[in-house]
């Protein structure tokens, strides 16, 4: 059985790449031909917790699991079997894995769902996450403009100049009139105000998959014309942003990734509320995998 560096992960597996095994992969979910398994959780007494996943693509299926706390980090770790024999392939350092594999899916859903000239980018948080969602952007629109915003000056003003983007002093003055708008934060409250989204623009909320933290407010979720998800499954689970507002499911705006083939006509607001799935972790180390094999 191989075992996968996390450096390994970024010299083989570019944001390119990623975005385009994000495609295939909704797609396979479309056609029933990938099946994912949503995360589940145990949290200890201690804050501690234990997060499992995981999905099943062509030849391969996987799990991903990783354990957490808030004093002391995370630890992340794949592992790919093949699916015919259910033969142990590959263990990876899954911390990257994760992080190219959650902004190639923004990637994605933004080229399906922003408007085609979008160029302008406004991202509310400036951690690890944040960097992958600009590179996975910058590779289905042609950006003029990226501003972010965070609560730590120093943080933001350093990320923008590694990021080729724009400190910015407030969230509002990131996210007024942008075309797109990111969202990775930890935050348990709503970081943006629905007067500052402009029609038209597509919204990424990636930073909550806790169903009692939420970075988006009820009356943004009430106001979008379609919420694409990566799984209404995981969603019932752990979609804050949703759960807190209060949404019916069977509401038609609510559609997963994988059945959207065209953004709606008009002038809409979209809103991707991405949880990152098993089935993501396991393409994307099956591509890994295969040219290391």
């Amino acid at each position: 059985m191989l075992h996968v560096t996390e450096q390994q992960v970024r010299d083989i597996l570019s944001m390119k790449q990623c975005v385009s095994l994000m495609r295939d992969v909704f797609a396979a979910l479309r056609e029933g031909r990938a099946t994912n398994q949503p995360r589940r959780r145990i949290v200890l007494p201690t804050g501690s917790t234990l997060h499992s996943m995981g999905g099943t693509w062509g030849k391969y299926f996987g799990t991903k699991f990783y354990s957490t706390n808030p004093k002391h980090g995370a630890h992340f770790f794949f592992y790919l079997f093949d699916a015919e024999t259910a033969t142990p392939l590959a263990q990876f350092e899954a911390n990257w894995l994760g992080q190219i594999r959650t902004g190639a899916a923004s990637g994605y859903a933004t080229d399906l769902l922003a408007a085609p000239g979008a160029s302008t980018l406004a991202i509310i948080g400036s951690g690890f996450q944040a960097a992958s969602q600009i590179a996975a952007i910058r590779e289905v629109r042609d950006l003029k403009e990226i501003r972010v915003w965070s609560r730590s000056e120093e943080k933001r003003n350093a990320f923008a100049k590694e990021h080729g983007a724009r400190a910015v002093a407030t969230a509002e003055a990131a996210v007024r009139d942008a075309d797109i708008v990111v969202t990775a934060t930890s935050s348990g409250d709503p970081v943006l105000e629905t007067s500052w989204i402009k029609d038209g623009a597509h919204v990424n909320a990636m930073g909550s998959n806790r169903g009692n933290r939420r970075e988006l407010p009820t009356d943004l979720i009430q106001r979008a014309n379609l919420i694409a998800i990566d799984s209404i499954e995981q969603g019932k689970i752990e979609a804050g942003d949703l759960l807190m507002a209060g949404v019916d499911w069977t509401d038609p705006r609510i559609v997963e990734l994988a059945k959207i083939t065209a953004r709606p006509v008009g002038n809409p607001v979209t809103i991707f509320e991405s949880l990152g799935l098993g089935v993501e972790d396991v393409i994307a180390g099956a591509f890994v995998y295969e040219k290391l094999k």
